[in-house]
């Protein structure tokens, strides 16, 4: 798995969201945040783990991703 590399902010700096369906269990969620562009971009975290990796991923993907689950 190809290392992540720290956003060129603070990641306090960025507004991060739990997606409206992760129900009643708030504990076992992903969090995600829009990187300002370009290139933008989304960071995914594990909501137990603030402070933990987060994985970024092209806007482009993130827009098939969600689309697919839609």
């Amino acid at each position: 798995m190809p290392a992540v590399t720290p956003p060129p902010f603070p990641p306090s700096a960025l507004t991060w969201f739990k997606s409206s369906h992760s129900g009643g269990n708030t504990t076992e969620c992903l969090e995600t945040a829009f990187l300002p562009g370009p290139p933008g971009g989304v960071l995914i975290r594990d909501s137990k783990r603030a402070d933990g990796p987060r994985l970024r991923v092209s806007s482009t993907a993130w827009d098939r991703f969600v689309a697919t689950w839609r």
